[in-house]
């Protein structure tokens, strides 16, 4: 399903203006459903304003009322005549107001999930990996005012998105753990000859 525009925003307004499941919400605005908890509890999203998709004619009160009258069904994004096009990969925009946040959020990340690479939390963050490093080893010349604080309530990145690159980055771990484990076995066969060799030699007596 294509993606609403400003789907935060979107998802504060269906919170603040519907009976919809955080479920519902989270499918249809492609967010996790803790964000959209997070977003009713207060905890997420406290500075952003909420944007009515039914202006927009991305969403009908009657698709609203269905899926409120039966939590099983979900969202349908009314599509303009003519699509938009996707957007290519490239570096991820960080709005100028947030930019700020992002050694705060960097903190975070390495505080709680050391296994992530520094190319991770730059795709998660939008940073340099000099500014990753320069936190890693608290050169950073704010260090004093970092305060770690998680990139997904600074609206940095995506629930799903942290997930994902944790789950990326603990399969890595379990991989070269693997590997480890296999060269300590292959060598392990020519310690345990050289033993077995050592305890089946003859003893030799000195001389009298």
């Amino acid at each position: 399903m294509t993606q609403p525009l400003m789907p935060m925003a979107t998802a504060v307004w269906l919170v603040d203006n519907t009976a919809l499941t955080f479920k519902q919400i989270a499918d249809f605005c492609q967010l996790h459903e803790l964000e959209v908890q997070g977003i009713a509890d207060g905890t997420v999203g406290t500075n952003i304003v909420g944007q009515d998709p039914t202006a927009s004619g991305q969403l009908t009160w009657d698709e609203i009322n269905r899926c409120q009258d039966d939590a099983s069904q979900d969202l349908t994004l009314q599509e303009d005549d003519v699509k938009a096009l996707p957007r290519t990969k490239g570096p991820r925009y960080t709005p100028v107001s947030k930019r700020q946040d992002k050694p705060d959020a960097i903190a975070w990340l390495v505080r709680n999930h050391p296994e992530l690479s520094d190319l991770q939390i730059s795709r998660l963050v939008g940073t340099t990996k000099p500014t990753i490093s320069a936190i890693r080893e608290r050169s950073h010349w704010n260090i004093q005012n970092i305060k770690p604080q998680d990139p997904v309530g600074l609206g940095l990145c995506k629930q799903i998105e942290l997930d994902e690159a944790v789950r990326l980055a603990a399969s890595r771990k379990e991989k070269a753990a693997a590997k480890t484990g296999e060269a300590v076995d292959a060598e392990a066969p020519e310690d345990m000859a050289g033993e077995e060799a050592a305890a089946e030699a003859p003893e030799v007596q000195e001389a009298e």
